[in-house]
């Protein structure tokens, strides 16, 4: 079996995962900073989970914080 550094497929791969992270970490990041989320900022930061972090940051968590913002 060959090494998967090998691969021909690794570069592809690595270039469609960055593809898809990028933006999601982008928009979750700038929620966070506007929310004012210090712990969600860094968590998002200086974890990478595959945007998985930041969907739910950007669905959930955030659209709570806008809603209790909007009640006070």
């Amino acid at each position: 079996m060959q090494n998967l550094l090998d691969s021909s497929y690794f570069m592809p791969f690595v270039i469609l995962v960055a593809l898809w992270t990028i933006p999601w970490k982008g928009i979750a990041l700038w929620r966070s900073a506007k929310n004012g989320s210090k712990m969600w900022f860094i968590f998002l930061l200086l974890f990478n989970t595959l945007a998985i972090a930041e969907i739910v940051y950007i669905f959930v968590f955030s659209k709570r914080q806008q809603k209790h913002k909007q009640a006070l």
